[in-house]
């Protein structure tokens, strides 16, 4: 454990800018590269399906790194991190702009994903701590918010601009991103709060592995895993699946889903009153129906985007209620419990591409992604069995 000594506040505005984009940018690299799938395979004369490990490359990396950076922040301080951070995921997304073939790329987005994971634990840390208490709760769901809008919005932004930038230029156009905002973060952040270390560096990692042996977490960790791994398995399975074959169909799918973040949140006093495990299990259910529905019906454009920004409202509830619940389990150890939940997370998103990719159609994918969302909410319903036995 390590005591501090406080600093004076952030200034809001100004760091409530810098870190949104900064959020975009970090989170967004995941998913940037589905829609230039097409372009990339062409370049290297490659098959698109293998170039798949791309997106996974970098969700592991991003996931390992929550586990590690999160407690590193805690050692060494959240601005000193971001700043070793940033500059680092610019070099790695630069070398990924000139690699010469898929198997360098690959190699080089793992090591991207590790680098901009210095964000997220760090940067919401910072927010918690810096930003003045009757802010943070606004400050901390804007990021949230950014987090989630990002997987779509990165995706819109690349299908615009990959035929005028390429492939190869959107890449560099991101690596001056990172330039910008480690400049933009040291600008706002203030100095990092003196840290009195008292226990030691590797002891901060020694409650991970009694959580996961925990059964009614190890449960909720499993919905977490196919929550968001078929949120990408399914825009990874349009982009490969050819059944959207005009560009700007392709960019209503995308874009078809931001109202969805932008709007969901507003509905959190209601759905407030429902329990975290109940939300989840609703909001699984939800997006397990919508999937079979677009399975069935495989309808045309118009009604596909509709039925995708359903299924992106039951992602944008879900997720939060899956946090809460783990949160609700974690007693004296709720931040690792809820490193793990963005481990996890990353973990899902690793899986997701490579779910895609396996299915011989996009409907037998939906019935397959159905079923896992059956799956996860069935593990939360048992999370509560095992919880009211314990009680």
């Amino acid at each position: 454990m390590s005591t501090l000594t406080l600093n004076r506040p952030a200034a809001f505005a100004p760091t409530l800018t810098v870190f949104v984009l900064t959020a975009l940018l970090v989170s967004g690299q995941l998913y940037v590269v589905i829609p230039l799938l097409h372009d990339m395979a062409l370049g290297w004369h490659s098959d698109q399906g293998a170039l798949t490990w791309l997106v996974t490359a970098f969700a592991i990396g991003y996931g390992l790194g929550f586990l590690l950076f999160g407690p590193l922040s805690d050692q060494y301080g959240r601005r000193r991190l971001l700043l070793i951070g940033m500059p680092v995921a610019a070099v790695a997304t630069a070398l990924v702009a000139v690699s010469p073939n898929p198997a360098v790329a690959i190699a080089l987005r793992l090591v991207q994903g590790v680098a901009v994971a210095t964000f997220p634990p760090a940067g919401m840390a910072y927010l918690s701590e810096s930003v003045e208490p009757r802010r943070r709760v606004v400050a901390i769901s804007a990021i949230t918010g950014a987090f989630l809008a990002s997987a779509v919005l990165l995706q819109v932004v690349g299908q615009l601009t990959v035929d005028v930038l390429g492939w190869r230029g959107l890449f560099v156009l991101s690596a001056a991103g990172f330039v910008g905002a480690a400049f933009a973060l040291r600008a706002v952040m203030v100095p990092d709060v003196r840290r009195e270390r008292t226990a030691s560096f590797l002891s901060v990692y020694r409650a991970v592995p009694s959580l996961l042996v925990k059964p009614a977490l190890a449960l909720r960790y499993v919905a977490v895993l196919v929550l968001l791994g078929g949120f990408v398995a399914v825009y990874t399975g349009l982009q490969l699946s050819g059944i959207v074959t005009s560009s700007t169909e392709m960019l209503g799918m995308r874009a078809g889903g931001l109202p969805s973040i932008l709007l969901v949140p507003l509905l959190t006093p209601w759905l407030a009153r429902l329990s975290a495990p109940v939300r989840a299990v609703v909001f699984l259910g939800l997006a397990a129906v919508v999937l079979a529905a677009i399975g069935v019906t495989v309808p045309g454009a118009v009604g596909l985007a509709v039925l995708l920004a359903l299924y992106v409202a039951a992602i944008t509830a879900g997720l939060p209620a899956l946090n809460e619940s783990i949160a609700m389990l974690a007693e004296g150890s709720r931040g690792t419990a809820l490193a793990l939940f963005s481990f996890f997370l990353a973990v899902g998103s690793s899986l997701g591409p490579l779910a895609a990719a396996a299915f011989p159609g996009f409907d037998l994918l939906m019935y397959g992604l159905a079923g896992a969302m059956v799956i996860g909410a069935l593990a939360v319903l048992a999370s509560r069995a095992v919880t009211s036995r314990r009680r």
